[in-house]
């Protein structure tokens, strides 16, 4: 079924609602769900700190009466299992009389995996698979916990018009502004974690804390990339291979230095690119990214996408995915 320009608007919306559960829902995946009726929404939710309840638990409640004959638009597809903690969404939702539910993503889990669509359907329920992008990048964590064993992972870089992130003196602050600086907090506050370098963490003793009012409580987990101890306060990554024994980590954030960022890249392990950029120019200063063993200039081309591009101030952020 094709989906209509109001569902994809109310989708979207839903998307937008899922933003409000990351990172506190983890492990939990961060849903968002809204039930209209006759064009107004009539109930909305997104799932809750610590995993429960759940987007449409939470929306079906606000909604009552009214959820019955009106449409569900939910991100992802209502889990299928039952838990100690809850009961099943698909349950909750084929009980309360809803005409129709638009999904944005088919749960990779293999305690749902299309299970939860058919219980709707057998309930008589019209079921819509989307495929919105804005909805699986919302989800792109809890779908590579669960496809590749590991995080979704996003590389930060803060670089001048020549590729530096640092002067030759090792100075670094700031090569960006203000703005483009608190965009990088709200970054942070979306991330279960956020990992630098042995070096960068011995030279900068940076705090990796959430500076955004209201957001300071969303601060990530602090992890060093390094073979050696690390001190109170940070957890130890040996090595980007490790990632998928960070625990309860969906979101990993990767801001610092030129190794960390090489390390992951010549791993293959980075989803996502942040490249701020300011309008100067160092010269001989301290590269972005350090070796990454490309020999072949054809290799480097295809691998990212841009995704958006916008301003803050006089810096420019761009966003690349990778293509796999």
């Amino acid at each position: 079924m094709t989906l209509s320009a109001d569902d994809t608007r109310w989708l979207a919306a839903a998307a937008a609602l899922a933003e409000r559960a990351r990172p506190g829902s983890c492990p939990n995946p961060g849903v968002g769900a809204l039930i209209v009726r006759d064009g107004l929404v009539v109930g909305r939710g997104w799932t809750q700190a610590g995993g429960r309840p759940h987007a449409e638990a939470m929306a079906l409640a606000m909604a009552g009466e009214a959820a019955r004959g009106a449409a569900l638009y939910v991100t992802l597809e209502p889990c299928a299992h039952r838990s100690d903690r809850g009961p099943a969404c698909a349950d909750l939702v084929a009980e309360a009389g809803l005409a129709s539910v638009i999904i944005g993503m088919v749960d990779p889990d293999r305690r749902t995996a299309g299970d939860g669509i058919a219980r709707l359907m057998q309930a008589g329920i019209s079921v819509t698979e989307a495929d919105l992008t804005p909805v699986q990048a919302g989800l792109s964590g809890h779908a590579a916990a669960l496809l590749l064993g590991r995080p979704h992972i996003t590389l930060k870089l803060a670089l001048s018009l020549d590729g530096c992130i640092a002067a030759a003196s090792g100075e670094s602050q700031w090569i960006t502004g203000s703005a483009a600086r608190s965009h990088t907090h709200r970054e942070r506050a979306r991330a279960d974690a956020i990992c630098v370098g042995g070096a960068t963490m011995r030279a900068d003793s940076p705090s990796l804390d959430v500076r955004l009012p209201g957001l300071e409580d969303r601060s990530p987990e602090r992890w060093v990339l390094t073979r050696h101890s690390a001190p109170d306060g940070w957890r130890v990554l040996a090595s980007p291979a490790d990632v998928g024994a960070m625990g309860d980590v969906r979101y990993l954030f990767v801001e610092g230095g030129a190794g960390a960022a090489a390390a992951f890249l010549a791993e293959d392990l980075v989803d996502r690119l942040l490249i701020y950029r300011a309008p100067i120019v160092i010269g001989a200063g301290r590269p972005g990214i350090a070796d990454i063993g490309l020999d072949r200039l054809a290799s480097a081309h295809g691998r990212w996408t841009l995704e958006s591009r916008r301003q803050f101030g006089q810096d420019t952020l761009e966003i690349f995915n990778r293509a796999r």
